[in-house]
């Protein structure tokens, strides 16, 4: 979940949390006034967890088994973090995430170790749990006095200290917006590499199985032919050199439409040329729906004049709406398809739709998956609405990045 959107979802819960208005000695106070006085047992097994791998890795840290000791005790207590977070849900009813998990660079003791070590909510974590024996000890007695003594004003002692304690867990226990997104980005640019490595193995396959084999053959067929063409002695001589020419020509030309491809494949000259309009109506001629294919293209900006999105964007577009197209004709059983493409102020968006049996999904290992993986590397969004029965509804959302259109 993006950052905007879990504080819309934060919003949203706390304006329905004033709606509601609880009574002042209801269900939500006590629960509150437990989780406080559950509060001071698990800050103390906190602090002595904390200081305890903190003590015993830092001592030992001049030794080959410190380090690791201490990434071990700060991965125990980032586990004793997320019970905290779990309980701070149950009780706040708090909308943001759970953390990712920490990925170490390289395997290996080295790789875990340096990964622990070097992330930040770890050791938030264990400033948390090494905070959490006072604060426990002030929240159970507070809490305890006011329900024994403070009678009348328990319900505002509760959330005073439930304002604080929520405080002190989301500053501690939470990651930050830009971790987050530093996360985000890693595993976009992950995305993006595996893509690109993909790319290139089909490339070089198709080069090896295609347009090289056939430049091979022609080799081939051009030295029979010169060949015979020295020992041409007969008519049946030179009537069979021509063929063997003839056949070479053949394989030229088969050779060259490869070529075509496998560079439309890459980035087709006609994106470049003339946009999206145009390269995405010369998708659609190709595609095999029996009822054809409707291309809308509507990217005039305010002034009335043709603009077109960054490059990378364009192209992301393209080879999205072509595999969609192409999953259509093969798997859908549709008759007839749509793509309709128009920006949104800031977004380029993209709606590709059919009217076959429906039933697709983006699950790992997809293509649609792999299709949603390249459209979030660019801060996308990628939505598959596809029933049992059809039809099947692909929107996308990518920015816009915008620059002059070509004339």
């Amino acid at each position: 979940m993006k950052p905007l959107h879990r504080r819309a979802v934060g919003a949203v819960k706390e304006q329905d949390a004033r709606m509601e208005r609880p009574p002042l000695y209801g269900a939500r106070m006590w629960h509150r006034a437990g989780h406080l006085l559950l509060n001071l047992p698990l800050g103390i097994a906190g602090f002595v967890l904390a200081v305890t791998t903190l003590s015993v890795g830092l001592g030992l840290s001049v030794t080959v088994v410190g380090l690791p000791l201490l990434a071990v005790g700060l991965a125990a207590q980032r586990s004793l973090g997320a019970l905290g977070r779990r309980r701070a849900r149950a009780a706040y009813g708090s909308g943001i995430d759970e953390p990712g998990p920490v990925r170490p660079r390289r395997p290996g003791v080295v790789g875990y170790t340096i990964a622990h070590l070097t992330d930040l909510l770890n050791w938030r974590t264990a400033l948390y749990n090494v905070l959490m024996l006072p604060w426990g000890i002030l929240s159970f007695t507070l809490t305890l006095v006011s329900v024994v003594v403070l009678w009348p004003v328990l319900p505002w002692v509760i959330r005073g200290m439930a304002a604080t304690d929520r405080i002190l867990i989301e500053s501690l226990l939470f990651p930050g917006a830009l971790s987050e997104r530093v996360r985000e980005l890693e595993d976009d640019r992950g995305t993006v590499v595996d893509t690109a490595a993909a790319d290139l193995r089909r490339i070089e396959r198709d080069l090896h199985d295609g347009a090289q084999a056939r430049l091979v053959a022609l080799a081939m067929d051009l030295g029979m032919a010169k060949e015979r063409l020295r020992e041409v002695e007969t008519e049946q001589d030179v009537a069979a050199a021509a063929k063997m020419v003839d056949n070479a020509h053949g394989e030229v030309k088969l050779a060259l439409q490869e070529l075509r491809d496998l560079a439309r494949g890459i980035h087709p000259a006609v994106l470049t040329d003339r946009g999206l309009d145009a390269a995405l109506s010369a998708v659609a001629a190709r595609c095999t729906v029996p009822g054809g294919v409707k291309v809308n293209v509507d990217l005039t900006g305010r002034d009335g004049e043709p603009e077109r999105p960054d490059s990378a964007v364009e192209g992301i577009a393209y080879f999205t709406v072509s595999e969609l197209l192409t999953n259509v004709s093969k798997h859908a059983g549709a008759r007839t398809a749509s793509v309709d493409v128009w920006r949104s102020d800031h977004q380029l968006m993209v709606l590709v739709q059919d009217d076959g049996k429906g039933g697709a999904a983006p699950y790992p290992g997809s293509g649609l998956a792999g299709l949603a993986e390249r459209v979030r590397a660019v801060d996308g969004v990628f939505l598959v609405d596809s029933p049992d029965g059809g039809p099947t509804t692909v929107t996308i959302e990518l920015p816009w990045h915008t620059r002059t259109a070509r004339r």
